[in-house]
């Protein structure tokens, strides 16, 4: 059994689809994925570290960001300082990747068909997963599940929060989208 692309499945499945249910006057205004922005956070975790340790924790996320999405992230430094928090302005506290064209959908492919399914205790997605605005939000509390990442050479655990941004206008819209792109939602 052939899997078939994301970019297959719009264009068989998602675009009659959408334009049975919802009814569109132009095709150009089916609701369409524009990126999937990939971030995390570790401020918490490089506070209490030497700056020697902070370097090497810093490049340590750096690459496990990089073989996840097959793009060098982009480091995000504090906006200011905060003492109560020992975070200095324009110290690096996460990274982020915004992924577009064919590496947003081969990035797409390989969370629904590999990643999510290769979790522990996957149920599902929550519905409550898609916005009012029909983006997808999801976050992973487990860098591991994903097949670049080696666990017996990964010592720290890191969290990450992946965004599917659409053109979509409503939940409705959105729900549907990820519906016939055969994304995993749970049975209500």
């Amino acid at each position: 059994m052939a899997i078939i692309s994301i970019k297959e499945k719009y264009k068989n499945k998602v675009i009659p689809g959408m334009e049975e249910k919802f009814k569109y006057g132009n095709v150009m205004s089916i609701p369409r994925i524009e990126k999937v922005v990939i971030n995390t956070g570790f401020g918490k975790i490089i506070t209490s570290k030497t700056k020697d340790e902070q370097k090497k924790f810093t490049q340590y996320v750096h690459d496990n960001i990089q073989a996840i999405c097959g793009q060098k992230p982009v480091m995000a430094p504090a906006k200011k300082s905060i003492s109560t928090f020992k975070l200095r302005e324009g110290s690096i506290i996460g990274v982020k990747v915004t992924l577009r064209g064919k590496k947003m959908h081969d990035f797409m492919e390989k969370l629904v068909n590999i990643t999510l399914p290769r979790s522990r205790d996957f149920q599902g997605i929550k519905l409550t997963s898609v916005d009012s605005n029909g983006n997808f939000n999801l976050g992973i509390k487990e860098h591991i599940i994903f097949p670049e990442i080696s666990p017996e050479k990964s010592p720290i655990i890191l969290g990450m929060e992946i965004i599917i941004v659409t053109s979509a206008k409503s939940k409705e819209e959105g729900l549907e989208l990820f519906k016939l792109l055969d994304f995993p939602f749970k049975k209500s």
